[in-house]
């Protein structure tokens, strides 16, 4: 067996075509300025394969590479056949309206279950939970936020992360400063929100605020402009990274832009001048996501870059070992929680919210 390559983690987090690993991209992920590996549905057709394409991605270096996917539920969950189907975010919302106390515990439930699946397998993240603002005007976000309220939001994010947490994973708040306020979707164009600085302060932030505040390890930026704070994107934008997100808000760990492959990211060149413009306003970590041919030019133009500070930040995000229990899938605590989901996911199909959330109903078990 060859023995891992010992390579500091770079700053460059790319997918792969197929459910194993090509020649190609073998050698694309031993590349210095490499620092992880995105998973999407098409990597993905069973349980077993992947934990043997995750084994052979950590297995060739040493910090081993992140092994990163998008498993938040509802309609952004990569790995469906053989995974628990988890609801979207907004459901949760529903029911904390109702009683939150309920689904303040169930979010938690469904934090630890999500993560502790994953990490079963090997996965290190889920780029998890959406912190956005569930306002009706984004299609792209709709369901995908918890709620409407800052408050709402901030409250089931700190549960959804305590169970990421409880099963070894940390967490990937998503998208700062704030994507579910605009109506525009960033894969296919670049959106605009034209509020004040304040009023993103007393809205959008708010979330993001209080879950720093608590705990939170990872965090994904916006391909968003908001012209009355800055003319750049916020995932190019020194003022929302270096001045609000680090120096306002206290974050201290590591920064993902989204993909640069979208439309969201075009505004600033091609794929060089996108990776450098995100690397010196702040972010730690650039996805390049559908474009191998663009992945190869942004890992070629980056050089000797290095910055010991982000690869501290970047190895925190490793899945953290000996966190679940010994024959995860017959354990009590996996059995109660997917009996939760069950009972959850039943009444979501079968009743609408009056029936579901009427207060003289017994909690759900």
């Amino acid at each position: 067996m060859t023995e891992p390559l010992q390579r500091p983690l770079g700053p460059v987090m790319v997918d792969l075509e197929g459910t194993e690993l090509g020649d190609e991209e073998r050698r694309r992920l031993l590349h210095p300025q490499c620092g992880g590996v995105i998973l999407f549905a098409r990597n993905y057709a069973s349980p077993q394969q992947l934990k043997a394409l995750v084994d052979a991605i950590h297995g060739l270096r040493h910090p081993r590479l992140i092994v990163a996917v998008d498993q938040e539920g509802g309609r952004v969950q990569r790995f469906r056949e053989g995974f628990q189907a988890l609801p979207p975010l907004g459901k949760l919302g529903d029911l904390y309206d109702h009683n939150a106390s309920d689904a303040l515990d169930l979010a938690e439930t469904l934090g630890w279950l999500m993560a502790a699946e994953l990490r079963q397998y090997g996965v290190d993240i889920s780029f998890a939970p959406v912190l956005d603002l569930g306002h009706p005007n984004s299609s792209v976000i709709g369901d995908r936020a918890f709620h409407r309220s800052p408050d709402a939001i901030a409250r089931l994010g700190n549960a959804w992360i305590r169970g990421m947490s409880r099963a070894g994973m940390e967490a990937v708040g998503k998208h700062f400063p704030g994507h579910g306020s605009v109506r525009g979707d960033s894969h296919h164009e670049l959106p605009f929100d034209r509020r004040s600085l304040a009023t993103l302060e007393q809205h959008d932030l708010v979330p993001f605020r209080r879950v720093i505040q608590t705990h939170l390890a990872g965090i994904m930026m916006a391909h968003v402009i908001y012209e009355r704070v800055d003319p750049l994107p916020a995932g190019y934008s020194k003022i929302w990274i270096d001045r609000i997100l680090r120096g306002q808000l206290g974050f201290q760990g590591a920064v993902f832009s989204d993909d640069l492959s979208m439309s969201g990211a075009h505004s600033v060149g091609g794929y060089p001048e996108r990776a450098r413009a995100a690397l010196d306003a702040g972010c730690d970590m650039l996805l390049v996501c559908n474009n191998p041919d663009g992945a190869e030019t942004v890992l070629e133009s980056l050089g000797d870059y290095l910055d010991p500070v982000a690869q501290l930040r970047l190895v925190r995000m490793h899945g953290r070992p000996g966190r679940l229990p010994d024959d995860l899938f017959q354990s009590a605590e996996w059995l109660r929680a997917v009996q939760r989901l069950e009972a959850f996911r039943t009444a979501i199909e079968g009743a609408d919210s009056a029936d579901l959330f009427d207060p003289t109903t017994e909690k759900l078990q």
